[in-house]
């Protein structure tokens, strides 16, 4: 079976969030897809699988520690994949724990992604929030995955040093800080950081899913449908999202940084 790994919402190597991506040849155990995602040690490896013709693809996502339900940078990792050896084009549709998603292929190597919309609803941020943030947030809210906390400004997400043993004991997937940009002249609309300690993953350079909750969290706030996001990791990378109903339209690049064959 082929094997890439890709750096998404990227056009540079090394920068971005690496995806591992593995073309199963058939069907294997949950056991098996785990111990690879394992090995390969990416915050996500993505397991895609042709289905009859005219179906959708199947496709999962693994952490080095569990399978989650939806993961926007190893979705575009692996369409990068299929567009970038030839092995499809246009639009493709994938099935996945968050039903059918789909792909396309825009200009200047962009790849646009329709993902479901988690707009946050508000709730009071605790003391333990704050305690293990090490910041005071100036909102909060949870979506149906994640939490989401905004903070003062650009500075206080880039500076954030949190406790991640006592955001791993917090009652939620991952907990996104976000700011408005500091200078939107710059073309980036807003900031972020991810943390996802339960999922395996204590920092994630760049989090398509918590895209799905920032687009109609910021869209909603300065009534833009379309804005564009960075996240400030250490290796950094930007997301444009444009809001569709209901509906995300995550788009972004990326680069393929190796390929081989598994051999097990």
């Amino acid at each position: 079976m082929r094997l890439f790994t890709v750096d998404s919402f990227t056009d540079q190597p090394f920068k971005g969030n690496p995806a591992a991506v593995c073309l199963l040849d058939d069907a294997r155990p949950d056991e098996w897809m785990q111990a690879l995602a394992r090995e390969m040690r990416h915050s996500e490896t993505a397991f895609v699988q042709a289905g009859p013709p005219g179906d959708p693809y199947v496709l999962r996502w693994f952490t080095p520690a569990v399978e989650v339900a939806l993961c926007g940078h190893a979705t575009l990792a692996t369409a990068h994949v299929l567009y970038s050896t030839g092995l499809d084009s246009g639009v493709l549709r994938f099935a996945t724990k968050s039903g059918i998603l789909s792909t396309d292929q825009l200009d200047h190597g962009f790849i646009s992604m329709d993902f479901p919309a988690y707009p946050p609803a508000e709730v009071a941020p605790s003391a333990a929030l704050g305690a293990a943030l090490g910041a005071t947030p100036t909102w909060a809210g949870m979506s149906r995955m994640d939490m989401l906390v905004e903070l003062e400004s650009e500075k206080a997400v880039q500076e954030l040093a949190p406790d991640i043993d006592a955001i791993a004991a917090l009652d939620t997937r991952g907990v996104c800080v976000t700011a408005r940009a500091a200078d939107s002249t710059a073309g980036i609309d807003y900031v972020s950081r991810f943390f996802a300690p339960l999922a395996g993953v204590p920092e994630d350079p760049v989090t398509g899913s918590a895209h799905c909750m920032l687009a109609p969290y910021w869209s909603g706030k300065l009534g833009e449908p379309a804005l564009v996001g960075a996240q400030l990791s250490e290796r950094t990378g930007v997301v444009h999202t444009t809001m569709r109903g209901d509906r995300v339209q995550l788009a972004g690049q990326a680069v393929t940084i190796w390929s081989g064959h598994l051999q097990v």
